[in-house]
C-alpha cells in the first residue's frame, strides 16, 4: 500500500498541536485545590459557558464515526442514510424542554450522572444500577467506533498495523487522565474549526471540479441503482416507517447517552443549556453537508467494498495531499474528543453508581477522582482491545444495540424529570423487559440491522427496534405501577423537591 507522505506529515503536525492543547488543558481554569474531585475532573467544575459547552456538545454528538459513517450510508444505500439529519432536528427541541430541568436538579444536589438523579428521585439503588450499567454497556462499542474511524483514516494514508492506533490512544489516555473534561473541551474548539473548514472546502471545490451538483446527483442516482441491494436518492415505498422510527428512536437515545449528560452537566447554569439547545441546530446544518460527501464520492468514481473508507479516499483523490492531510487530521481529532468524553462519562458512572452506590462508607472526593481516572484508562484500553482483537463488525453491531438500550432509560429519566408517579420497581421491571425485547429483536436479525419487521393485525411494520421495545417498557412500567399501588402504599422516598423543578 502506498504511503501518502505529504498528507501524513501534515496530519502529524495537526495531531501534535492537538496533543499539546490536551496537556495544556490541565492548567486551564485549574482550581487551586487541583482536579481532586469528580466535579472538577469529570465535569470541569460545572464552569463552562455557552461557547465552550456548544463546542463540547458538538464534539460529543458529531464524532469521527459520524463524519465517516453518515456519508458511508449515503454512499452505500442512499436516502435511508439521511435519517441522521431529521433525528438531530427532533432532538434539539426535546433537549430544550428536558435538559434544563435535569441540569437544575443535578446542580442543586451535586449529581454527576443521570443514574445519580434516578437514585435521588426514586430512592432505589437497583434502578440506579440498571441505568449506570446500561450507560456503560452502550458506551464501550461507541468508543470502539471512534477507533474504527481512526483506523480508516490511518489506512487511507497507507499506515497499516496496530502501532499507529495504539500510539494515538495512549496519547489520548494520558491527557484525559491528567486534564479530565477540560482536555476534550479545549480540543473540541480546534476540532470544530477544522471540520467546518474541511466541509465547506469540500462542498465548494469538489462540485466545481466534478461539474456541479446536478451532475453529482445524476451520477450518484445511477451508481446507487447498481448496488446490491439497490439504493436510491429518494426513499422507496414502504421505507417511511423505518426511516421515521429510526429518527425518533435515535433522538430519544441521543440525550440519554452518558457522554451527552456529562457535557450538559458541565455547563455553569441552566441558561447555558437552553442557549445550546437553540444553537446546536448549526451542527445539523453541518451534518447535512457532511452527508452529501457520500454522493460526491460516488460521482468522483471512488470504488471500495468498504463504504467507511469512501470519505478518506475521496479527500486523497480530490484534494492536494497537503490539504487532504488537514482533512484527515480533522476526522481523527473528531475521534479524540468524543472518545475522551465517553471514557470520562463511563468512569463517572462506575465510580459514583457501581462502586460508590454500594459502599457503606462514602468515598472521599480525592478517592472518587483517583478511581475515575483509573477507570477511564481501563475503558479506553478495553475499547482498544475490542477493536484490535475482534472483527470491526462486532463494534458496529454492538453500536446498533446501544441506541436500543439507551432508549429504555426514557421512562426513568425523562418522565422522571416531570413526575414521580411511576413506582421504581415497576420501572426496573419495564427496563428489563425493554432491554430483553429490544436485544431479542436485534439478535433475531443476526445483529445486521436494527430495523425489525413487527407483525401486528395481519400486517408487517418495519421499524427501529428501540420503539417497540420502549412501548413494551412503558406498558410494563404502567401496569406494574398500578398493581403495586393496589397492593399497598407507594414508596414515596424522593431526595428532590418540587422547587428543584420550578
Amino acid at each position: 500500500m502506498t504511503v501518502h507522505w505529504t498528507a501524513l506529515i501534515v496530519f502529524g503536525v495537526f495531531f501534535l498541536f492537538v496533543t499539546l492543547a490536551g496537556f495544556w488543558a490541565a492548567r486551564w481554569r485549574r482550581p487551586v485545590a487541583g482536579l481532586h474531585s469528580l466535579e472538577e475532573w469529570g465535569l470541569g467544575g460545572r464552569s463552562f459557558g455557552t461557547w465552550i459547552t456548544w463546542f463540547l456538545m458538538g464534539g460529543d454528538l458529531y464524532t469521527a464515526y459520524t463524519v465517516i459513517a453518515v456519508p458511508a450510508a449515503m454512499y452505500g444505500v442512499g436516502a435511508m442514510g439521511f435519517f441522521a439529519l431529521p433525528y438531530a432536528v427532533i432532538a434539539y427541541p426535546y433537549m430544550m424542554v428536558v435538559l434544563p430541568r435535569l441540569w437544575r436538579v443535578c446542580q442543586r444536589h451535586g449529581y454527576v450522572t443521570l443514574a445519580d438523579f434516578v437514585r435521588g428521585r426514586y430512592g432505589n439503588k437497583w434502578l440506579a444500577l440498571a441505568i449506570a450499567l446500561t450507560g456503560i454497556l452502550a458506551l464501550m462499542p461507541y468508543i470502539a467506533l471512534q477507533l474504527v474511524g481512526m483506523r480508516v483514516v490511518f489506512a487511507a494514508m497507507g499506515l497499516t498495523g496496530e502501532i499507529p492506533l495504539i500510539v494515538a490512544f495512549v496519547i489520548l489516555a494520558t491527557y484525559t487522565y491528567s486534564s479530565g473534561l477540560r482536555a476534550p473541551a479545549v480540543i473540541a474548539v480546534v476540532k470544530d474549526v477544522m471540520l467546518y473548514l474541511m466541509v465547506f472546502a469540500a462542498l465548494i471545490y469538489m462540485p466545481i471540479k466534478l461539474g456541479g451538483y446536478a451532475h453529482i446527483f445524476a451520477v450518484a442516482s445511477a451508481q446507487l441503482a447498481t448496488h446490491k441491494p439497490a439504493g436510491s436518492l429518494l426513499l422507496r415505498p414502504g421505507h417511511g416507517l423505518a426511516y421515521s422510527t429510526l429518527a425518533i428512536g435515535s433522538a430519544i437515545a441521543l440525550m440519554l447517552y452518558p457522554h451527552t449528560a456529562t457535557a450538559v452537566l458541565s455547563a455553569k447554569d441552566e441558561n447555558v443549556v437552553r442557549r445550546n439547545a437553540a444553537l446546536l441546530p448549526a451542527y445539523s446544518f453541518l451534518l447535512g453537508l457532511i452527508a452529501l460527501l457520500g454522493y460526491i464520492a460516488l460521482a468522483a468514481g471512488i470504488k471500495t467494498d468498504q463504504p467507511n473508507a469512501a470519505v478518506p479516499l475521496l479527500f486523497l483523490k480530490m484534494f492536494p495531499e497537503s490539504f487532504a492531510g488537514f482533512c484527515l487530521a480533522a476526522v481523527a481529532v473528531g475521534a479524540l474528543v468524543p472518545a475522551a468524553i465517553m471514557s470520562i462519562a463511563a468512569a463517572n458512572l462506575f465510580t459514583r453508581n457501581l462502586l460508590g452506590g454500594f459502599r457503606k462508607v462514602a468515598l472521599t472526593n480525592k478517592q472518587e477522582s483517583t478511581i475515575a481516572k483509573l477507570v477511564s484508562l481501563a475503558v479506553k484500553f478495553g475499547a482498544l482491545w475490542f477493536v484490535l482483537k475482534l472483527p470491526t463488525t462486532y463494534a458496529i453491531e454492538m453500536q446498533l444495540l446501544g441506541g436500543v438500550w439507551m432508549t429504555q432509560l426514557f421512562p426513568s429519566v425523562v418522565i422522571g424529570a416531570f413526575t414521580r408517579w411511576f413506582n421504581p420497581w415497576a420501572l426496573l421491571c419495564g427496563w428489563a423487559v425493554g432491554m430483553a425485547y429490544g436485544t431479542g429483536m436485534a439478535v433475531s436479525l443476526g445483529l445486521k440491522s436494527s430495523v425489525f419487521p413487527v407483525h401486528f393485525a395481519g400486517h408487517v411494520y418495519p421499524m427501529y427496534a428501540a420503539i417497540p421495545a420502549l412501548l413494551m417498557n412503558l406498558l410494563f412500567s404502567l401496569v406494574g405501577t398500578m398493581l403495586l399501588r393496589v397492593a399497598g402504599p407507594a414508596d414515596v422516598e424522593d431526595a428532590t423537591v418540587a422547587e428543584d423543578y420550578a
